[in-house]
């Protein structure tokens, strides 16, 4: 085919320029059509220890574990039923009825049926106060208590224990949906 191997590289490496159009071409334009995902903003308090996402009509509360409960307990402090009633009046304001669902979540030291089994207990303690401050019609109250399954960020990170996150991921979530 080739004679030589310096031929062949030669035709090969040749840069061959691109055709250009003609003046006053026209031609067909297709539109880009690109995925976008969801932009899930979080809003959180100055402490930290509340913060609130919407995704949608769906509004997240989550309020970390240290305001509401001590130490490995699921009894609710004095404390925790003042913030739990400023929750309840943005449910009342701005939710739209149905289901509100209050959810569960420890880090990840202890055990998984410990954490679950307090992750549980705490959603309760939780959903008991809620139920007596919601002045709402039509709202249903269902608790549940993930554990550590859920984990807002890392516990650990590069195998040393995060304790900024792990308090974060200590929380009660409530979740409800607002009005249009």
């Amino acid at each position: 085919m080739f004679r030589s191997l310096s031929v062949a590289l030669a035709l090969v490496l040749t840069p061959t320029p691109a055709p250009s159009a003609p003046p006053g071409a026209t031609g067909a334009v297709e539109d880009l059509v690109l995925p976008v995902e969801d932009i899930i903003g979080e809003v959180e308090s100055m402490d930290g220890t509340e913060s609130e996402t919407k995704q949608g009509r769906q509004v997240t509360v989550a309020v970390t574990s240290d305001v509401l409960f001590a130490l490995d307990k699921w009894r609710l402090t004095a404390k925790a039923r003042q913030r739990l009633a400023k929750v309840a009046e943005k449910v009342d304001a701005e939710g739209a009825g149905g289901v509100v669902k209050i959810e569960g979540h420890t880090d990840d030291q202890g055990t998984d049926s410990y954490n679950v089994t307090l992750s549980q207990r705490r959603a309760q303690a939780v959903q008991a106060v809620m139920r007596g401050l919601l002045t709402g019609s039509g709202v249903t109250l269902e608790s549940h208590g993930y554990g550590e399954s859920r984990p807002k960020l890392p516990n650990i990170i590069e195998g040393k224990p995060v304790e900024k996150n792990r308090a974060k991921n200590r929380r009660v979530e409530i979740v409800f949906t607002a009005k249009q």
